[in-house]
């Protein structure tokens, strides 16, 4: 067992003659978004494998750098062919760069695979943190960012899109989806559809290029607005559904969740108190519904005293 010492100065473990693999995030659109380390990356991997080796001659032009390393295609029609000849490299001691087009490996582009595979083999993985179209959309979206989900690009058929949005309709975090520009009204009217014509979105296209355009509205009025056609690489950001109001949640279905939340070890009190923080609901109303749950039951027992709540 060696040390590597790696640039940060931080010491770590590494097996002998073990390869590492480096994920590496490029520019979405500004070649100036380019971290410094990509550079570096670019220089010294023993072997680049890359999403499309044009626009990575481009890149490398563009930042002033000659690889010396072996340059090979790694896109969704060979990445499961060319995963095992990777991770023999790898298992070799290569240094091995992967690069997309644009943005994060892996994130709806070439990369899980091999990532799982290095893992697998016990190759060391690590990344240079680059661009990203999913966080910069949501930024620029002024929609909630405290939870969110990507989706990726929809279904491409009609019928999946629309059983994909009928299930996400319910989804509170706010949705980030990529589209492509000749589906894009096709895909803003189903989800005006199944989200509803109000439901606040942003259409990004182009970012950090320099056509970048946000457009912030409701569903229904974002679907009008692209019919006149949308150009450049697109990401759509929506918002999750509004959670319930107060009033729409039953003295029933109240007691019935802390009663699950009882029959998996809380206590009541506790459950009380968690179920109402996750709704919104006072407590005193929940305290209340589970009182009126247990003296509908036939036998219910006499409080013990602990269901009280404060505060």
């Amino acid at each position: 067992m060696k040390l590597a010492r790696p640039e940060s100065g931080v010491v770590r473990e590494s097996a002998p003659s073990s390869g590492l693999l480096v994920l590496a995030g490029t520019p979405i659109g500004d070649v100036a978004d380019a971290p410094p380390r990509l550079a570096q990356q670019l220089r010294t991997a023993d072997v680049i494998a890359a999403e499309d080796t044009r626009r990575l001659r481009r890149l490398t032009q563009e930042l002033g750098v000659e690889p010396v390393g072996r340059i090979l295609s790694y896109f969704e029609g060979n990445e499961a062919a060319r995963t095992p000849e990777l991770v023999a490299r790898l298992v070799e001691g290569a240094h091995v760069l992967l690069v997309t087009d644009a943005g994060m490996p892996s994130v709806s582009d070439p990369g899980y695979r091999l990532v799982a595979a290095a893992v697998e083999a016990g190759i060391r993985v690590t990344a240079v943190p680059g661009p990203s179209a999913v966080l910069t959309a949501l930024a620029l979206s002024a929609l909630p960012v405290d939870r969110f989900c990507f989706e990726g690009f929809p279904p491409r058929k009609a019928g999946e899109r629309a059983r994909t949005f009928a299930a996400l309709a319910d989804e509170s975090r706010t949705m980030v989806f990529f589209e492509a520009t000749h589906r894009i009204t096709e895909t803003l009217r189903a989800m005006a559809e199944a989200f509803g014509a109000d439901r606040p979105a942003a259409v990004c296209r182009e970012l950090t290029k320099t056509y970048e355009e946000v457009r912030r509205g409701p569903l229904g009025e974002l679907a009008e607005w692209s019919r006149d056609g949308v150009r450049g690489e697109i990401t759509v950001v929506v918002a999750g559904a509004a959670p319930p109001s107060p009033k729409d949640y039953s003295a029933r279905s109240l007691a019935d969740l802390v009663a699950v939340r009882e029959a998996a070890g809380e206590h009541r009190k506790t459950a009380i108190a968690a179920v109402a923080a996750e709704l919104g609901v006072p407590k005193r109303t929940v305290f209340d519904a589970v009182v009126a749950a247990r003296d509908a039951e036939p036998d219910a027992a006499e409080d013990d005293g602990d269901g009280g709540i404060s505060g």
